[in-house]
């Protein structure tokens, strides 16, 4: 897998987004990345403050222009904090739907966008619609939740479970892991004592871990017992003081609004660590790491 060299980021003018948007910069850098801003006008709001004064058209381009001012005032700092490459979109449309399609426009390697949070059905920039892209997006997403973050990546939490794990998600744990040199700590939950099933994840994890290895990382593997998957996670994260905790989100209820894994969404919404989320690819003929 080779890293792109363009890195989404949908900005709203609020704090989280300006905080993702910081959080970018290393990224960038490191990966010789350019940074896109993007700025969706939804369409849906946007027939609510029209007016019988002026028309859809005047009000539209005035909203557009005021925009534009402050997204180029956002790309100035932005390029005089990292020296990178900032360029700026304003789209309209469905917020989720058109930060897919920039991203897929661009061939990006990353979105990486603030969150607050919340998956209710309101429909915020940061919260639902950051769980929408999750689900659509064929690029990993970064989620940035909490307030302050340090530099760089020295430690990647990779969560495991009985599913039979895709090469995916590892392959880019160790693509970030090697531009960052950084430690990887494997983690599997699991809330019985059964024998033969600890002795199923200890296997996997071994294999995980041995194949982390062989790329010449640092990775340690440990085996946690609790009922509560995403909390011993995140308990996990925060007492290895990770910089990022890498999932693999499962579609499941495909008619709901929200229909990423239980788990992987109360992470996501929980975590005060930076969480990508890597959607598996729908082919036949899967990688992956098999147990006998």
């Amino acid at each position: 897998m080779t890293l792109q060299n363009h890195i989404v980021v949908p900005v709203d003018f609020s704090e989280q987004s300006i905080i993702a948007l910081g959080q970018t910069y290393n990224l960038a850098r490191i990966t010789g990345s350019d940074i896109t801003l993007v700025y969706v006008i939804d369409s849906t709001l946007l027939s609510n403050v029209m007016n019988l004064f002026t028309s859809h058209e005047t009000q539209e381009s005035l909203l557009r222009t005021g925009i534009q001012t402050e997204l180029d005032k956002l790309a100035v700092e932005a390029f005089t904090n990292s020296g990178i490459s900032i360029k700026t979109r304003i789209e309209k449309g469905k917020i989720y739907e058109e930060i897919v399609k920039v991203a897929e426009e661009l061939s990006a390697a990353f979105i990486i966008m603030g969150t607050s949070g919340e998956s209710t059905i309101k429909k915020k920039f940061i919260g639902s619609n950051a769980v929408r892209v999750i689900n659509e997006a064929h690029c990993p997403v970064i989620t940035i939740k909490g307030k302050e973050h340090r530099k760089g990546c020295k430690t990647i939490v990779l969560p495991l479970d009985f599913r039979r794990e895709t090469k995916e998600k590892v392959v880019k744990c160790i693509e970030i892991a090697r531009f960052f040199s950084s430690a990887v700590k494997v983690i599997s939950v699991i809330d019985t004592s059964d024998e033969f099933l600890v002795n199923k994840l200890t296997r996997q994890m071994d294999q995980v871990t041995e194949f982390i290895s062989s790329h010449q990382l640092k990775v340690t593997g440990e085996l946690v017992h609790g009922k509560d998957i995403a909390e011993e996670i995140l308990i996990y994260a925060k007492k290895s003081e990770a910089d990022l905790i890498m999932i693999m989100t499962q579609q499941e209820l495909i008619w709901t609004e929200y229909f990423i894994g239980t788990a992987s969404q109360e992470i996501i919404n929980n975590s005060e660590i930076p969480v990508c989320s890597i959607r598996p690819i729908e082919r036949k003929d899967t990688m992956e790491f098999t147990i006998s």
